[in-house]
């Protein structure tokens, strides 16, 4: 099992439902699952699919939104891929999108925040928006926060906008009031959470459905 046989699975959705497709991530989860257990030769498949999804669903997310992002002229990188690679080993842009998002520690040195996707501006490097991405919001969505209020408070990351996207597969987002603790800390410490979930979720202007994401980020090009 692989990213392309998640993709794959994904693509039938898309052909059947179209733009409504992302509601069915979860859905392609459980088909993948049945496919992974089919597969795996071992003695714990829950933990090797755990593994699995966390690592991959990143790369869904990224597949999905990658060329409606550069429709708008823009790019999208892994953050992984910037954490890993060597300064001397990345291209002049990428050089310059790590530089971009830096966060100064003072004398323990700058390191990169913990986000799965970088979207940019190809010609300037400039960090547009950064996406972390989880099964649940749990434990993760906390440090979205924490990297949300650290690029705040300097002037050369304040402007970059930050997101957590997910199918919010336990309900942490479904209503706004009495919010949980998860959606408190989205509406107040990010720039927003996008959902891609089948279950219809009390909007605001900080919790969204999918399908709004591009428009937001369009708004923010303007």
């Amino acid at each position: 099992m692989t990213i392309q046989d998640l993709i794959k699975i994904y693509d039938t959705k898309k052909k059947k439902h179209g733009a409504e497709a992302y509601r069915h991530i979860s859905n392609v989860l459980k088909e993948a699952k049945e496919q992974h257990k089919k597969d795996f030769k071992g003695d714990d498949h829950e933990q090797s699919w755990r593994a699995f999804k966390g690592k991959n669903l990143e790369k869904l997310i990224e597949y999905i939104i990658t060329d409606e992002v550069n429709a708008l002229g823009l790019q999208v990188v892994n953050g992984n891929s910037l954490e890993r690679t060597n300064g001397s080993n990345l291209s002049k842009e990428l050089s310059l999108v790590k530089r971009n998002l830096i966060v100064d520690y003072g004398e323990f040195g700058s390191h990169l925040p913990d986000v799965d996707l970088i979207i940019y501006h190809p010609k300037t490097s400039k960090v547009v928006a950064v996406l972390s991405s989880k099964v649940t919001l749990r434990e993760r969505i906390a440090q979205t926060g924490y990297w949300k209020i650290k690029l705040a408070s300097d002037e050369a990351t304040k402007h970059i906008k930050v997101y957590f996207v997910t199918p919010d597969e336990d309900g942490t987002l479904t209503v706004k009031k009495p919010a949980k603790k998860g959606r408190a800390i989205v509406e107040v410490d990010t720039d927003g959470s996008y959902v891609l979930s089948e279950t219809d979720i009390e909007e605001s202007d900080k919790v969204k459905m999918f399908d709004k994401f591009i428009d937001d980020l369009k708004k923010l090009l303007k």
